[in-house]
């Protein structure tokens, strides 16, 4: 990818964790009104530059929550390069696939990605672990299936908007639920535990430092979470009932 700017919108827990990622490869411009970056610009040779700035790099990644999304997109939508790429990270891909086809120009190349892994689980590394990929419009989608494969060492899994929310209902809407149960339970002050026991809560403290604004988003934002939660609520109660009759 013949690439030289890359602008991050947006520098919360994701976007500053996928700045060392990304900055071996990308001059790296920074917006984020909400955040002094002066230490992460120094750590990592990057600019903190105003919005329209961050919005003419060649790539512009939005690192927003999906709640705020279309009145960013609305306010970058005159300053993107003719033929630019700008992709999202949000949690849920039809919602943010829709807001940028309907308000980016036709020239912009769209590409909706959820990186399936966070600054918790991918403390270590992120070799290996997966990323969504759901290439909208343009023609930028194999250059950056392979970046992300070749440089970055993920696993892409490319799929349409739909597919994708369709899959995270389950993946993400009922684990992030069954996440938050355990944590109001406080189990963690148990000392005689088994291996699943040990592994259940392990899947827990990837969830816990989560914010509520994502939490929000993944029950809130995707429009198969609904359907998803009332099988799980139905199979627990038939299981609550099946219980009583032993």
């Amino acid at each position: 990818m013949q690439v030289k700017t890359l602008g991050i919108v947006g520098v919360g827990a994701f976007g500053e964790f996928m700045i060392r990622h990304l900055a071996p490869y990308f001059m790296i411009k920074l917006h984020d009104p909400d955040r002094d970056l002066a230490l992460i610009t120094r750590t990592y040779n990057a600019a903190q530059v105003d919005l329209k700035t961050c919005a003419t790099c060649d790539i512009v990644v939005l690192a927003v929550p999906v709640q705020r999304l279309e009145m960013v997109v609305k306010e970058i939508a005159t300053w993107v390069k003719p033929d630019g790429l700008v992709m999202d990270v949000c949690s849920v891909k039809v919602k943010p696939a829709e807001i940028l086809s309907r308000h980016l120009p036709t020239s912009t190349n769209i590409i909706c990605t959820h990186p399936l892994f966070g600054p918790q689980s991918g403390r270590r590394s992120i070799a290996g672990l997966k990323i969504s990929l759901c290439d909208v419009r343009g023609q930028k989608g194999k250059p950056v299936a392979a970046f992300l494969r070749d440089k970055l060492h993920l696993k892409v899994i490319e799929a349409t908007p739909e597919q994708h929310d369709r899959d995270m209902a389950y993946v993400q809407g009922l684990t992030h639920l069954l996440g938050k149960i355990l944590t109001d339970l406080e189990l963690k002050g148990i000392r005689q535990t088994t291996k699943t026991f040990d592994l259940m809560m392990e899947a827990v403290s990837y969830l816990e430092h989560d914010s509520l604004e994502l939490f929000k988003a993944i029950q809130q934002e995707n429009p198969f979470v609904a359907e998803a939660l009332a099988r799980f609520f139905s199979a627990a109660k038939r299981q609550e009932k099946d219980l009583a009759q032993l």
